[in-house]
C-alpha cells in the first residue's frame, strides 16, 4: 500500500483555528474497516470543502507501536503506519480513535498503550473507540462510571470486565456533541457504526450540512442517530435456532398494524405465554413485547424516511395507535422524535 505523501501531522499539527487532527491507533489484528471507514469520512469532508473553495479541515494519522512498522489487519491487508504513538505530542485540537478487531484480545493488555491513553486523555479534545476498541479504554480505566457501547458480541465481556460501566449494547455510539462528558470520551458499536460516529464528529465540527453532504457522497442510505439499535430485529429469523420462534418472527412484520399482544403471539406460535417468554429471552435476549415494539419502530422509520405519510398515519399503520405512543417509542429507541427523524433522515 503506498504511503501517504501528505506531511505528517505529528510534525506540523494544525492550529486550533485551521483544522483538526484525527489519530487512529493501529495494531496487529485490527479490523481494517474500523480504521479506514472513519478515516474516509474525514477525507471526504476535506474533498467537499476543497471543492467549495475552502481548505481541508482534517489531518489524519495512523500510528502503531513501532514507528517504522506495518499494521497487519485481520483481513490480511497490511497498512503502513505514519509513526508511533509512543511519545507522540498531540495538539489540543485532536481526536484519537481506538479501532476494534480480533487483536483486541492482546492489545487491551498492553500496559504502555494504556498508560499513553491515560496521559493524553485530559489533553486532547476527544478520545473514542470503534467496535471492541472500547475494551482498551475500559482496561485503562477511562470508562469507569460512564455509559458505553461496543460490538454486540463483546457486550457481555465488557460488562464482566467493568461492572461499574453502564454498558448499552443496543445503540450505535455514545458521542453527544457539546456534552461535558460524552462530547469528549465516547464509544461506538461494531464496524460500520464507526462511520456513523465519524459523521457525528463531522457534524459537531463543520455542521449538519457538511455531515449530510459526506453521507451522500459515500452513498449512505441515511446518517443514523447514535441511539439507534445495532441490529435489525427483522434479521432475527435467520439467527434463531427455535423453529416455532422463527416462524413467528417471520409472521410478525406482516401483522404490525394488528393485535400483537403476548397472548396473540402465544396463540400464533402454539406455545404457552410463559414458555414463549422464556424462548424469546433465550434466543433473542428480550421480551416479546419489546421485540414487537422494535419491529414497529423499524417499520415506522422506513415509512417516515420515505416521507410519504404523516406521523399520525404511520402511527396507525404500524400499530402504535396514537402518535404520542409513536413519539415515546422513537425517543426510547432512536433518541429523536418522529418529526425530527423524517426531517433529518428522510430521502425526500
Amino acid at each position: 500500500m503506498p504511503r501517504n505523501t501528505t506531511p505528517s501531522p505529528a510534525a506540523h499539527p494544525p492550529r486550533a483555528d485551521e483544522g483538526h487532527l484525527v489519530v487512529c491507533v493501529g495494531y496487529e489484528g485490527a479490523m481494517i474497516l474500523d480504521i479506514v471507514g472513519p478515516l474516509q469520512v474525514f477525507a471526504t469532508a476535506n474533498d467537499i470543502r476543497i471543492k467549495q473553495g475552502l481548505g481541508a479541515w482534517y489531518q489524519t494519522l495512523l500510528v502503531a507501536d513501532d514507528a517504522s512498522g506495518t499494521v497487519s489487519t485481520s483481513s490480511g491487508i497490511r497498512m503502513l503506519a505514519d509513526g508511533s504513538w509512543r511519545g507522540l505530542d498531540l495538539p489540543t485540537n485532536s481526536t484519537v480513535l481506538i479501532p476494534g478487531g480480533d487483536g483486541i484480545d492482546v492489545i487491551q493488555h498492553d500496559e504502555a498503550l494504556r498508560a499513553w491513553l491515560q496521559h493524553i486523555e485530559p489533553r486532547v479534545m476527544r478520545l473514542g473507540s470503534v467496535c471492541s476498541g472500547a475494551l482498551v479504554l475500559a482496561r485503562a480505566g477511562l470508562l469507569d462510571g460512564m455509559a458505553a457501547t461496543t460490538h454486540w458480541c463483546r457486550v457481555d465481556q465488557l460488562r464482566e470486565m467493568k461492572p461499574d460501566i453502564a454498558v448499552d449494547g443496543d445503540r450505535l455510539h455514545t458521542f453527544e456533541a457539546g456534552h461535558p462528558v460524552y462530547g469528549h470520551l465516547f464509544t461506538s458499536a461494531g464496524v460500520t457504526a464507526g462511520i456513523d460516529l465519524a459523521l457525528a464528529l463531522v457534524e459537531a465540527d463543520l455542521g449538519r450540512a457538511s455531515a449530510l453532504a459526506v453521507a451522500r457522497q459515500l452513498v449512505m442510505f441515511m446518517r443514523r442517530p447514535g441511539g439507534q439499535a445495532q441490529f435489525s430485529p427483522l434479521l432475527a429469523p435467520e439467527t434463531t435456532q427455535a423453529p416455532r420462534l422463527a416462524q413467528l418472527l417471520d409472521w410478525i412484520p406482516g401483522q404490525i398494524g394488528s393485535d400483537l399482544s403476548v397472548d396473540r403471539l402465544a396463540e400464533q406460535s402454539c406455545l404457552p405465554p410463559r414458555t414463549l417468554a422464556r424462548v424469546f429471552q433465550k434466543e433473542l435476549g428480550t421480551t416479546p413485547a419489546k421485540y414487537v415494539e422494535r419491529v414497529r419502530v423499524e417499520a415506522a422509520s422506513a415509512l417516515l424516511g420515505q416521507q410519504q405519510a404523516s406521523v399520525a398515519t404511520v402511527a396507525r399503520l404500524c400499530g402504535f395507535g396514537h402518535p404520542e405512543n409513536l413519539r415515546r417509542s422513537f425517543h426510547k429507541h432512536l433518541a429523536v422524535s418522529p418529526q425530527a427523524f423524517a426531517e433529518r433522515f428522510g430521502s425526500g
